[in-house]
């Protein structure tokens, strides 16, 4: 049974003001305003042909690997599928260093796309040229998960990653506690702030099911380095990891192989596995920026999508974030209930039990 925190995605993404875009390709590859009706930001005239040159294009920026089954390549998936249906023409590019994403946007508005959309806000620094003439004809869509200051022409999507964390932890910890278990893993690359937070979120999660829980990390630097990231497995596992994380990237799927291999449980960075057979996914954890892009793109598509607004996706109330645990049992489902119930509520409160038991 699968379970997933938050309403079902049609009626919630119809029903709200969701923010969500998707773009396509590879890894290589000031216009006037109106005031919206509720007041709360504008929409740019002409969407989506915000240039007026008789058609469509979305430009996308990722600063990751597009094509790695995972994290990043979910925000172009449902891009490219929306793009196609609407006859739109989309150009993207991945594993864009953060100190060319400047120039990187310039070069997509000087190719003429209605939006530039970033994959994610690592790419921040991008967003100074929305406000230059070159870029003066687009529309911007950025995901943040930091605090990135609102700009006039810029759609921000905003989550808590506190929140799809410790419910990744919590889930893993119900599912920890079922084989007697008090050892998990974490594998990711960079040792930046946001895996950091990231790593200590799971772990609190983790021990709100089994207090004695200890979880091992390993940075190990790279995250599409597929050899680091099994050898950081291999290594867990061997000091007796029950359960891993193999946090974004490209190496996810080398990690989760070996992961199934070792018969440890182990969990999606951000997109909806469990019908994946190679890997195997035990527990699906979905902040899929593309959900989010491509509610974006049908506001987008229907002239509506506000520039100079944030939209805040929180856990037990949107469709995303959302944990499936893939083959859960009645008392887990309810458990998983619960759980999003009170995060919803605020009767968890997410920052405090990461504080508590993240360290």
């Amino acid at each position: 049974m699968n379970i997933r925190i938050g309403r079902g995605p049609a009626a919630v993404l119809a029903s709200t003001m969701a923010l969500t875009l998707f773009g396509c390709a590879s890894n290589d590859a000031t216009a006037p305003t109106t005031a919206s009706s509720d007041g709360g930001g504008t929409t740019q005239e002409g969407q989506p042909d915000v240039n007026g040159d008789g058609k469509v294009v979305i430009g996308v920026l990722s600063p990751g690997d597009i094509n790695d089954n995972g994290y990043y390549e979910s925000f172009v998936i449902g891009a490219d599928k929306f793009a196609a249906e609407q006859g739109w023409q989309v150009i993207k590019r991945g594993s864009v260093p953060p100190t060319e994403a400047l120039s990187a946007a310039r070069a997509l508005c000087q190719q003429g796309v209605d939006m530039v959309a970033l994959g994610a806000s690592e790419l921040k620094d991008a967003i100074p040229a929305s406000e230059e003439a070159v870029c003066a004809k687009t529309a911007w869509y950025v995901p943040s998960s930091e605090n990135i200051p609102q700009s006039p022409r810029v759609t921000l999507a905003s989550d808590d990653p506190n929140q799809s964390m410790l419910a990744a932890g919590y889930a893993a910890g119900l599912l920890l506690k079922e084989k007697n278990g008090t050892k998990a893993g974490f594998v990711t690359g960079m040792e930046a702030d946001f895996s950091v937070n990231a790593a200590k979120a799971f772990k609190a999660g983790i021990r709100m099911v089994v207090p004695s829980a200890d979880l091992v990390i390993t940075y190990t630097g790279d995250f599409n380095d597929s050899a680091k990231a099994r050898e950081a497995v291999q290594a867990q596992t061997s000091q007796g990891v029950q359960v891993v994380y193999p946090y974004l990237g490209g190496a996810t799927d080398a990690a989760a192989k070996l992961a199934n291999e070792r018969g440890v449980l182990t969990l999606t960075p951000g997109t909806d596995r469990c019908d994946s057979t190679d890997p195997r996914f035990d527990i699906s954890v979905i902040f899929d920026p593309g959900a989010y892009f491509t509610a974006a793109l049908e506001l987008f598509a229907k002239g509506e999508m506000q520039l100079g607004t944030t939209k805040r996706w929180e856990l037990g109330k949107d469709p995303y974030p959302a944990i499936k645990i893939c083959n859960a049992t009645p008392e887990q489902t309810t458990q998983m209930d619960t759980f999003a119930s009170d995060v919803a509520s605020g009767k968890i409160d997410t920052e405090a039990e990461v504080a508590r038991l993240g360290s």
